[in-house]
């Protein structure tokens, strides 16, 4: 059976991108003959500054969204990182693994180091270290497949690596994963930025679609979306045309079509961002209502990540106690 794996770190509130590139993925997951675990994975947030009351609010959020896009705990394993301590026993054998160059290329490292310089911050040594800790997040589950939006593709890849050079020198330990991408949608971008990601933790939210906005909010931003200066109409051309290509990507993730096909059925701009808005409102419709019946009932939602982390601890324990003996460590 194939075990998938996959998180979200609690940084911000999720967006429609978190929801088409990550938890729609995540829910048809489910319905495969597979062992599948999805993480709130909270200790990441603590790579730049936080409140910690906030982090707090959003990893019971996080999880309470997971849970009302439709995971189902029968079927899967939901948990909170912090709450298994094999995450953090394996971080450091595979730092002794990695190497400094190979983590200075990160993208996310250069991009968010670069930003916290220019702020006059100091870049925290987490920041650097953190693809490994994601590394072992999913190397501790042996997990076959990590579902993840195309930003997220660079850090699988630094897992493959780690877990191959790992088993090269100690022997075989590790199962080595493989990203899964969605079709459409596995990059939302910004609505006022269409050439930046729909990021949860971005300053300006003109652009972002959260997944708890009211429909009267989320038809206010699509409406307001960026498009392209230009003649020839509504064409699907990421390069030429990002913010119309941005436009028809929604649809077509939401609809299921094609965002190709969709585009020649609209004319003019405003028809499109109509049948956006509407599409976006519809498809959030169900996640809002769920999410509300659970929020009021955060008990049931403690219980869930109680039993999960227990499970995940069950699954994760002897693959890390495998790890420290191939290493050389006396057992305890």
């Amino acid at each position: 059976m194939t075990r998938i794996f996959s998180g979200i770190t609690p940084s911000g509130h999720l967006t429609l991108g978190n929801y088409l590139g990550a938890l729609r993925q995540w829910v048809e997951a489910e319905h495969t003959p597979s062992d599948a675990l999805f993480c709130v994975v909270d200790l990441h947030a603590l790579t730049v500054e936080h409140d910690p009351a906030r982090l707090r609010r959003l990893t019971r959020q996080n999880a309470t969204l997971f849970l009302a896009a439709g995971l189902d705990p029968r079927r899967c394993t939901l948990f909170v990182q912090s709450h298994v301590a094999e995450h953090t026993r394996l971080s450091y054998l595979l730092e002794c693994t990695a190497t400094d160059g190979e983590l200075r290329r990160m993208i996310q490292y250069r991009e968010k180091a670069a930003k916290a310089e220019a702020a006059g911050q100091g870049v925290r040594l987490s920041l650097l270290t953190y693809p490994v800790l994601m590394a072992a997040d999913i190397l501790a589950y042996a997990a076959d497949e990590v579902p993840v939006g195309e930003d997220q593709r660079q850090h699988v890849e630094l897992t493959r690596d780690l877990a191959v050079r790992f088993n090269q020198r100690y022997g075989h330990t590790f199962t080595v994963p493989k990203a899964t991408l969605p079709t459409v949608g596995a990059r939302v971008m910004d609505l006022q930025d269409p050439t930046s990601k729909m990021g949860k933790s971005s300053e300006n939210t003109a652009g972002i679609v959260y997944l708890l906005d009211e429909p009267a909010v989320i038809t206010k931003k699509v409406m307001r979306a960026v498009t392209d200066s230009g003649e020839g109409g509504v064409v699907y051309n990421r390069a030429a045309r990002p913010g119309v290509a941005n436009l028809l990507d929604v649809l077509a993730a939401c609809t299921g079509g094609d965002p190709e096909k969709l585009a020649g059925g609209y004319a003019q701009y405003g028809p499109l961002k109509r049948d956006v808005a509407e599409a976006v409102v519809e498809l959030l419709r169900p996640l809002r209502e769920r999410h509300a019946v659970l929020a009021a009932d955060p008990g049931e939602v403690e219980r869930v990540l109680r039993e999960g982390a227990e499970r995940a601890r069950g699954i994760a324990r002897p693959v890390v106690d495998r790890a420290y003996e191939a290493i050389g460590l006396l057992p305890a």
